[in-house]
């Protein structure tokens, strides 16, 4: 902010030429003087004081504009991501999904039935997303970070986990049927219910994973699974799961 505080009265002129030594510098002395007097004048002038404060006034105000405001903008911000999402809904590619999913995740928005199906989705981030009942079925999602993420009664039919990081997510009651998640991270997983069968865990790793009410693996690849808890390998193998190693 501008302190707007009075100016000392300039000298008179005439008196001010008397102190001069040097003809030739009286141009560049009476050229400071006349703005000398001029600040001198504005100093005194109140309404430049009103108007600086008026101007901070402002400022302030469309602060508090902006941020009483801030609801709606998020609320615009997240229409447009569900927009985008569900025009793409169907097709292949990314089409901005996976900007607009992972923009809703961060700010907790709930995923519930979303439908990417299809979709080109790799290296998605959703860590702790809540995606109840969503269809992920054939979409690409190799290289994707989906830690703690929520797929209970999701369709992941085809879809493609290749190389993913799946710790901790929940898998209760989803259709897993031929999805491949050859190499991703299954440890911790939640598997009740799941069904299993055709898919591809070759190379998984599955450590402490919630196994004993899968509801099928049959034609399960569990080849080269990495730390299976104890009894799943051969449980898997008696109901129906196959250990072909890969082309």
């Amino acid at each position: 902010m501008i302190l707007h505080q009075p100016r000392m009265r300039p000298e008179s002129w005439s008196k001010l030429v008397s102190h001069i030594k040097h003809r030739w510098t009286i141009p560049l002395v009476a050229f400071d003087w006349i703005f000398e007097w001029l600040a001198y004048f504005l100093s005194n002038w109140r309404f430049l004081e009103v108007l600086e404060y008026l101007g901070s006034f402002s400022v302030l105000v469309a602060v508090i504009f902006y941020f009483s405001e801030s609801g709606n903008r998020i609320k615009q911000r997240h229409y447009q991501a569900w927009q985008v999402i569900n025009t793409a809904q169907g097709k292949g590619g990314s089409g901005g999904r996976i900007e607009a999913l992972q923009e809703l995740n961060a700010d907790k928005v709930p995923l519930v039935g979303v439908d990417v199906s299809s979709a080109f989705l790799q290296g998605l981030k959703l860590e702790h997303a809540n995606l109840l009942r969503s269809d992920f079925s054939a979409a690409d999602l190799r290289g994707s970070s989906l830690k703690s993420a929520d797929f209970t009664s999701a369709n992941l039919r085809s879809a493609n986990f290749r190389d993913s990081n799946l710790e901790s997510a929940t898998f209760e009651g989803a259709d897993i049927k031929d999805a491949d998640l050859f190499g991703s991270n299954l440890s911790n997983v939640t598997f009740t219910d799941a069904d299993l069968s055709g898919a591809d865990l070759t190379s998984t790793d599955l450590r402490n994973v919630n196994w004993k009410r899968v509801k099928s693996v049959t034609g399960t690849n569990i080849f080269g699974v990495k730390n299976a808890p104890e009894g799943f390998v051969e449980w898997a193998l008696k109901n129906g799961a196959v250990q072909t190693p890969p082309n």
